[in-house]
């Protein structure tokens, strides 16, 4: 992903469900073994029974991300409008081959420096 003024979406979406406790959005089904197209992994009927114990509450993950981005962009405070801001902050500091990482359920990323290349 390519750095902008704005976090990307899937890193948005992220940030709302860690910062929300929210476990059964897209990211928190992911970390229980769901499966789906776009993550490029191989898509297996366990993977795809996540999804379907849960679709409603997927479904709804995305209105709560829009909820929280909502009053985020407005300049609204709340501790998630902290995480969202903490990342963007984060985010917007990368540096040539940086990455930034987080790892399900925490809502605070840490940049880790480039690969260095296989030799």
């Amino acid at each position: 992903m390519a750095v902008g003024l704005d976090l990307p979406h899937d890193l948005a979406q992220y940030v709302v469900e860690a910062a929300t406790s929210y476990p059964n959005g897209f990211w928190g089904l992911l970390a229980r073994g769901a499966t789906f197209k776009s993550t490029g992994r191989r898509v297996t009927r366990p993977g795809r029974a996540v999804i379907v114990q849960h679709r409603e509450d997927l479904n709804a993950s995305e209105h709560l991300a829009g909820q929280h981005l909502m009053a985020w962009k407005a300049g609204d405070s709340s501790p998630v409008t902290s995480a969202l801001d903490r990342a963007l902050a984060q985010w917007r500091r990368l540096g040539p081959g940086e990455r930034l990482r987080f790892v399900w359920p925490s809502s605070v990323g840490t940049v880790e420096p480039p690969v260095p290349p296989n030799l």
